[in-house]
């Protein structure tokens, strides 16, 4: 399995929530990589660059996402067969975004922070109750830095419940 991971506007490809789960898909025994977005600032030239790179792999992939990195994730994810989404507060619903309906039928789960004031949670409240998936919310800013623990304690449950053992 085959864990690809897409960063916020602001942040990097391997920024410190992104090693801390890599380094958690590596113990569980997937290969993982991380698509470097920084030259992008609009979110679906990023979504563009992720298809490109998922229609040259083979095999099963679950994709990760933080912030603008969750919406990237998810529209890519219409578009080429991803086994799994675990978004991180992602940016739904947002103003100058192209994609506002979502029509994904892949499994998805998300984590958001109740204290986040850049994505407001209740736009994540609204997608899962719109697909029916599963929602965490939990203490912690649009970072998630305070509560990484929890986050990583998700992931590893997102990991096995796609057959991916510890």
């Amino acid at each position: 399995m085959k864990v690809y991971f897409s960063h916020g506007k602001e942040s990097g490809p391997w920024g410190s929530k992104i090693k801390r789960l890599a380094n958690m898909a590596k113990e569980h025994g997937c290969s993982v990589e991380s698509i470097d977005y920084s030259d992008l600032s609009d979110p679906d030239l990023r979504v563009e660059r992720l298809v490109s790179v998922l229609k040259e792999v083979e095999g099963d992939v679950l994709l990760v996402g933080s912030s603008m990195g969750g919406y990237v994730s998810l529209v890519a994810a219409e578009q080429v067969n991803a086994k799994g989404i675990f978004l991180l507060a992602p940016a739904l619903f947002m103003a100058g975004y192209k994609k506002q309906n979502y029509t994904n039928k892949t499994q998805i789960e998300i984590v958001h922070g109740w204290s986040d004031d850049v994505i407001p949670p209740e736009n994540s409240i609204t997608f899962a109750k719109d697909v029916n998936c599963s929602l965490h919310l939990i203490a912690g800013d649009h970072r998630l830095n305070s509560s990484i623990a929890v986050v990583e304690k998700l992931f590893s449950q997102f990991l096995m419940s796609h057959a991916v053992p510890l």
